[in-house]
C-alpha cells in the first residue's frame, strides 16, 4: 500500500486514466482537491442543499483515497491511480467547468475521509445515482431527500455506511510514491519486510501452505524467505525467496483481496496492524539504537571521507550527529535538512556497502572485523556465519553465559542463542539477529576475549 505503514494522508497529486481499466486511453495527473472538484461536478448538482453537497463529497474524496492507499491500480501494473470509468470508479470529465459552490465545499473538506469503527484505511465508500443505478452504499439521490428532512452530513453518510463510521479531519497533504521499498532478501532490515511478515501471517489464515512467521521484527530471517518461497510457489511466481517488484505487489493484491479493503464490507486495518517497526525519520534530541546505527555508519564512513566529521556511537542524536548527517547529506546530494528519513538512510546504506567492497589494502587485513553491511540472523550461512561463529566460540571461552557453538557455517538456534547472550552482555535488545550494533559487540568482545 502507499505509504502502507502510517495513517492514511492526502496524495498531492492524482493520476487518472482516462477510460476502463485495459483501455487505450491517455493519463490525466492533477492536484488530489483538483480532482474531487471535478468528479463533484460531474457527479451531483450545484443546486443541491449543502448538506447532501457534503455526504457527496466526503464519500467522493473517500473512495478516491481508498484507491490511492490500497495501490488498486498499481499494484497490479498500471501507471495511475483510478480511472475516469463509472464501471470501475469515479464519472472524471478532463477539462470540465467546475461549480463555485462546490469548489468553495471541496476546498474545505478534500482532506477529511470516513474510516469505520477502528479501522484505519480510508473506508471503501460505494455510491451509486440511485436512480438509474441502484447499489448497497450510498445513494446520491437519496442524500437529498435525508437532508431535505434535516439530516446533516454526517447523519445522511450514518443512514447508508453505519452508525460506527468516523469522520478524519484535516488529513496532512504529502507527496506519495509507489509502495514498493526496492528488493528484500534474507539480511534485509527495514519496514517493509515488517510490511510483508504482517501481510504473509495473515495470507497464510487463508492459505495455510504458507508457513507462519513467528515474529515480525521487520529483519528478513530464515522464517520469512520461507513464507515467501512457499508463497510464490502457491502464487505462481519464481520460488527465490526474494522480494522484487512482482513478489511484493502480489501479496499486497492477495492480502488486500483476503482483507476486502476495496469492497463495502471490509475485514479492514486496526493501528496495531500499521504499526512501525522502525521510526519514520530520526532528528536531533532522538535517542536510542536507532540512533546508535546511523552513528556507527556515520563514523565508518567518515573515516574514507574527511568531509564528515566522526560521530560518538552513544545513541544520542546530539548537534555532532546532526552535524555529521548534513555534512554527509551535502556529500551525497541529499536535501541539506539534518534528518534521517528514508532517502538519507538508504543511501547511508548504500554508501557503506560501497566503501566496504573497495578498501584500500592497508585496510583488507581487518576487512573481515567489518560488519558485513546486511543483518546475519536465523537461517543465513555461509562464509560470514562461520565468522562470526569464531567470534562466538572464542566469547564463550571468557564469558559463561555465552552457549559455545559449532562452526559450521548455520545459523541455527544455538548460534541464535549465543547472539542472544551477546546483546545481553552489550545491553542491546535480545533479536538473536547480527545488525551493526550487534556486530560491533561481538568483535569488541571478541578482542577483549584475545
Amino acid at each position: 500500500m502507499a505509504d502502507t505503514s502510517h495513517t492514511p494522508v492526502i496524495p498531492e497529486t492524482i493520476t487518472v486514466h482516462l477510460g476502463k481499466p485495459n483501455e487505450s486511453a491517455r493519463n490525466i495527473t492533477l492536484p488530489f482537491v483538483d480532482y474531487i472538484k471535478n468528479v463533484a461536478s460531474s457527479e451531483i448538482y450545484p443546486t443541491w442543499p449543502e448538506q447532501a453537497l457534503r455526504a457527496n463529497i466526503l464519500a467522493q474524496v473517500t473512495f478516491a483515497l481508498n484507491r490511492v492507499y490500497t495501490e488498486h491500480y498499481r499494484s497490479r501494473g498500471y501507471d495511475f491511480d483510478i480511472t475516469g470509468s463509472t464501471a470501475y470508479d469515479q464519472y472524471f470529465v478532463a477539462n470540465r467547468n467546475i461549480f463555485t459552490n462546490i469548489s468553495q465545499l471541496v476546498d474545505e473538506l478534500f482532506n477529511d475521509y470516513i474510516t469505520k469503527d477502528n479501522q484505519v484505511q480510508p473506508y471503501f465508500t460505494q455510491y451509486c445515482s440511485g436512480r438509474s443505478v441502484t447499489c448497497d452504499g450510498l445513494s446520491q439521490w437519496g442524500t437529498v431527500d435525508l437532508a431535505n428532512q434535516g439530516k446533516t452530513a454526517f447523519q445522511i453518510l450514518q443512514n447508508y455506511f453505519g452508525n460506527d463510521i468516523k469522520l478524519n479531519l484535516n488529513a496532512p497533504v504529502r507527496r506519495i510514491t509507489e509502495s514498493y521499498p526496492g528488493v528484500m532478501r534474507m539480511g534485509s532490515a527495514r519496514e517493509g519486510v515488517a510490511v510483508i511478515q504482517r501481510q504473509l501471517n495473515r495470507i497464510s489464515s487463508n492459505y495455510p501452505a504458507i508457513p507462519k512467521i513467528p515474529v515480525v521484527s521487520g529483519i528478513f530471517d530464515g522464517p520469512t524467505e520461507a513464507a515467501v518461497k512457499k508463497f510464490q510457489q502457491v502464487f505462481d511466481l519464481e520460488a527465490d525467496g526474494v522480494v522484487g517488484k512482482a513478489t511484493w505487489y502480489k501479496i499486497e493484491r492477495i492480502y488486500n483481496a483476503i482483507k476486502k479493503l476495496a469492497e463495502l464490507y471490509s475485514e479492514g486495518l486496526t493501528l496495531s496492524e500499521v504499526e512501525r517497526v522502525y521510526k519514520e525519520v530520526l532528528r536531533e534530541g532522538d535517542t536510542g539504537q536507532e540512533v546508535q546505527v546511523i552513528q556507527y555508519y556515520l563514523d565508518f564512513i567518515s573515516e574514507f571521507n574527511l568531509n564528515i566529521p566522526p560521530v560518538n556511537v552513544d545513541g544520542i542524536y546530539g548537534p555532532r550527529t546532526r552535524a555529521a548527517v548534513l555534512a554527509f547529506q551535502a556529500q551525497y546530494g541529499l536535501a541539506q535538512d539534518g534528518i534521517v528519513g528514508h532517502g538519507t538512510w538508504n543511501r547511508m546504506q548504500t554508501a557503506y556497502s560501497v566503501i566496504l567492497n573497495s578498501l584500500p589494502a592497508e585496510y583488507l587485513t581487518y576487512s573481515s572485523l567489518y560488519y558485513p553491511g546486511y543483518f546475519i540472523t536465523l537461517g543465513a550461512s555461509g562464509k560470514v556465519v562461520e565468522q562470526i561463529q569464531t567470534y562466538l566460540t572464542a566469547i564463550a571461552n571468557v564469558y559463561k553465559s555465552v552457549p559455545a557453538v559449532s562452526i559450521d557455517g548455520s545459523f541455527g538456534a544455538r548460534t541464535q542463542a549465543a547472539v542472544k547472550a551477546v546483546q545481553s552482555i552489550s545491553g542491546l535488545e535480545q533479536t538473536g539477529s547480527v545488525g551493526p550494533l550487534t556486530w560491533n559487540a561481538i568483535i569488541n568482545l571478541y578482542s577483549d576475549s584475545r
